[in-house]
């Protein structure tokens, strides 16, 4: 397997050294170097070529932000993954990041020694890294061109996108009356670019997971609610759902939907309730509860992401009559959520990510 060269940047000295401390026990990468501030970054990404950049947020003369405004002019440029406090600001900071395409973001430790927070630093960057490297040798696969006079093996569509199916919504008596997304990796900038293509005007609430810790979730639906058409919030308990809402999971504690008192609204309920796939928010939590409350009337959304959170609540969801739109491998930033709900076959929908809000609208407005 080739190595994965990795810059460290950080502009202090003290986590330059936990952080390539931890990366020297990742199996498959080699630091090839430091930076101590964006400008010195950019030099170095010039003349060390990394494959991926550890980018502090907050920085003196060139922040991370600026840095990642800088490298899309740069040709063949690094991934980034973002390292961000635990504050209000590092947040918000962190969800432009994601935006710009950082691939994704650790938090910094706020406590403990220099070796307790090198092992949390390597048990978070561990999985990111390795997502990084699936992705990589599936796009190198992908672009690799085949030798002239060659033999090409015939296209095996498995399954085609909605263009080559009947309108899924006429198989159904009734149309989706509530849309829950499922999203992980790479959802912030996905989200961006797919929910201001909806319309205000679905008249259903939608409902989001994205994996994040608290605080994040605040500042996702704040950038959010900015770039859309539709209201974006994060979702509190005892919230009522209204129609043309979209309601974000808050980071850290799980959201389903229950009964309201009247026994025909719904409404949402936040609980501590454990952690589901190592996630709170679990998708998984969610998706049993609108199979619950919506049967025959729901449509589900599984979009890029590390591992299969989501997958059994979509198995739920397909029984009771909800129809399922997973975005395709080749527009995720990771295949992961996806890769089984589409390979067993729940998906009835597989479309690239600028087609989802269309099909979405589909299982909907007649």
């Amino acid at each position: 397997m080739e190595r994965l060269g990795i810059l460290v940047v950080d502009d202090t000295i003290v986590y330059r050294k936990i952080i390539g401390d931890a990366l020297k026990e990742i199996p498959g990468v080699e630091i090839v170097g430091t930076a101590h501030n964006g400008k010195v970054a950019l030099s170095k990404i010039k003349t060390l070529k990394p494959g991926l950049v550890t980018l502090d947020i907050e920085m003196p003369e060139m922040s991370g932000i600026e840095v990642l405004e800088a490298l899309q002019a740069i040709p063949d440029a690094p991934v980034a993954v973002m390292l961000s406090t635990l504050t209000h600001r590092g947040s918000d900071m962190t969800i432009k990041a994601l935006e710009l395409g950082a691939f994704d973001f650790i938090g910094k430790p706020d406590s403990g020694t220099m070796a307790e927070n090198m092992v949390k630093i390597r048990a978070a960057l561990a999985p990111i890294i390795a997502a990084f490297r699936r992705q990589q040798q599936f796009r190198s696969m992908i672009g690799k061109r085949p030798a002239p006079g060659a033999v090409q093996p015939r296209p095996k569509t498995v399954f085609p996108e909605i263009s080559s199916r009947a309108p899924l919504a006429r198989n159904r008596a009734t149309l989706s009356e509530i849309v829950g997304i499922g999203i992980s990796t790479g959802g912030p900038n996905a989200l961006a670019r797919m929910m201001p293509m909806l319309s205000p005007d679905l008249n259903v609430p939608i409902l989001v997971v994205q994996h994040m810790p608290p605080m994040f979730t605040q500042s996702l639906a704040k950038s959010l609610n900015a770039k859309c058409r539709l209201t974006v919030k994060e979702a509190a308990n005892g919230d009522p759902l209204v129609p043309n809402t979209v309601y974000i999971a808050p980071g850290g504690r799980q959201m389903k939907i229950i009964a309201g008192p009247d026994g025909k609204s719904r409404n949402i309920r936040i609980t501590d309730d454990p952690p589901e796939n190592s996630c709170r928010p679990s998708v998984d939590y969610l998706f049993r509860s609108i199979a619950e409350h919506y049967v025959g009337r729901a449509t589900a959304v599984i979009m890029t992401g590390m591992g299969s959170d989501g997958t059994r609540g979509l198995g739920l969801m397909k029984k009771n009559g909800a129809i399922v739109i997973a975005q395709n491998k080749e527009s995720c930033t990771v295949y992961g959520m996806p890769k089984e709900p589409i390979e067993s076959g729940l998906a009835d929908v597989v479309v690239p990510l600028d087609k989802i809000a269309h099909e979405i609208t589909r299982t909907i407005i007649r």
